[in-house]
């Protein structure tokens, strides 16, 4: 009996040793995470003042689901990459142009490209499937490269600086720059959108401009990924890794579309629970980036075996992810429903809107960590990357299996009120 209240007191004692222990890595990603979901609400704001834009080009908001992940992965995998070459010594912390530097560079870049190249065709072949009006196959295609393009100048320079800025102040980028990025990537990419909608007017007012433009756009796209792939080595690993991944992480997306639209009543009917759903959604992707990006780091530096089963270093950052979401997810719920009674709607209350957050979000991390755990150590053991897939795979999943999590969490919860 005394053997097994030492061994009680014994474990309850190494959770406050391991809490100072992780104390940074929990703090650096608390801020990054509370700054996620600050541009997740603004983001949502946005969406909701685009009206006039969606009903002028019908079909414009299959896209910017996918547009908003599609940035996340690209550069959120960027990222990642940097952190890891600077942890390991490849790349200088004092932000000197290099070799290994500009392969990250151009092989995001024309990654953006030749994915917004395809987002639009799934955009239009989905509408065509589904029957919804919508526009042209060249208008689909102009507004998301050109808006790709206005966010490529914003997020390349942008991801870099957080990256070299958080190393050199002594932050480690795993915990700190995907959930920003994330937020940035959510924030610019509803303006850049809008921006290219304001172009592709001007282009309609003449056939020939609009028709060159197109042809512009297509010869640079063509052109980037052959540039990419005959570079080097590197930059042809980075972007022939990366690209299925990001293809497949499109269909996913869509999927997520799938789910919301067939319960679209029950969120126009629960106003808070629509806008916990882009701060559910982007908390969840940025926790789960987290996790990769860390597991990525610790396999290329050899902190962590990539072993079937769990262990060590893998198990610790398990429990940083847990403790992160544990206060995140209710903090969330609460924003929601407060920002639903501050415009003057009808929520679901404070006590159902955090309990239905809390637990979605401890269901959807239990079975996201075993997925990004399995997906990087396979990665790993193949000589692929993991760095170019798990973030790509495991945020696009996540933001796929949140809405199916959230909506089930919901009708569970409220039951007769829904």
């Amino acid at each position: 009996m005394k053997t097994k209240k030492k061994k009680i007191r014994s474990s309850l004692s190494t959770f406050p040793a391991f809490f100072k222990e992780h104390d940074s890595i929990i703090k650096e990603s608390f801020i990054a995470l509370l700054i996620c979901a600050l541009g997740d609400l603004f983001a949502g704001l946005i969406l909701g003042n685009m009206t006039f834009f969606l009903e002028t080009f019908p079909g414009l908001i299959v896209i910017i689901p996918g547009a908003i992940g599609m940035r996340g992965n690209i550069f959120g995998s960027l990222a990642s990459r940097l952190s890891t070459n600077l942890h390991i010594g490849m790349i200088s912390p004092k932000f000197e142009f290099s070799k290994e530097l500009n392969d990250n560079i151009v092989s995001s870049f024309a990654l953006t490209l030749f994915l917004s190249l395809f987002l639009a065709i799934i955009a239009k072949l989905f509408c065509i499937l589904f029957n919804y009006d919508s526009i042209s196959l060249m208008d689909f295609i102009l507004i998301s490269c050109i808006a790709a393009i206005i966010s490529n100048l914003i997020m390349l320079p942008f991801t870099m600086f957080i990256s070299f800025r958080s190393f050199s102040h002594g932050w480690d980028p795993d915990n700190v720059t995907t959930p920003i990025i994330a937020a940035v990537g959510d924030l610019f990419t509803l303006p850049a959108i809008i921006a290219s909608v304001f172009i592709l007017t001007f282009f309609n007012q003449s056939f020939l401009i609009k028709n060159i433009a197109f042809i512009i756009i297509i010869i640079l796209i063509i052109i980037s990924c052959i540039y990419v792939i005959k570079r080097s080595e590197e930059s042809k690993k980075i972007f022939s890794q990366s690209a299925p991944v990001l293809l497949v992480s499109s269909f996913l997306g869509v999927s997520a579309g799938g789910i919301l639209n067939s319960s679209i009543e029950t969120l126009l009917t629960n106003h808070s629970l629509l806008t916990l759903l882009p701060l559910f959604s982007g908390v969840s992707g940025s926790l789960i980036s987290i996790l990769s990006a860390r597991l990525s780091s610790g396999l290329h530096y050899g902190l962590i075996e990539p072993l079937k089963r769990p262990a060590g270093e893998s198990i610790h950052n398990f429990l940083i992810c847990y403790i992160l979401a544990v206060v995140m997810f209710p903090l969330i719920g609460f924003i929601a429903e407060d920002s639903t009674q501050i415009l003057g709607l009808i929520g679901v209350g404070f006590a159902n809107i955090i309990l239905i957050s809390l637990i979605a979000g401890l269901i959807l991390l239990t079975l996201m960590i075993f997925v990004v755990y399995f997906i990087s150590i396979t990665s790993y053991n193949r000589d692929l990357d993991p760095d170019n897939i798990v973030i790509p795979i495991s945020t696009s999943l996540t933001d796929m299996i949140s809405s199916l999590t959230l909506i089930s969490v919901s009708l569970l919860i409220l039951g007769a009120l829904i």
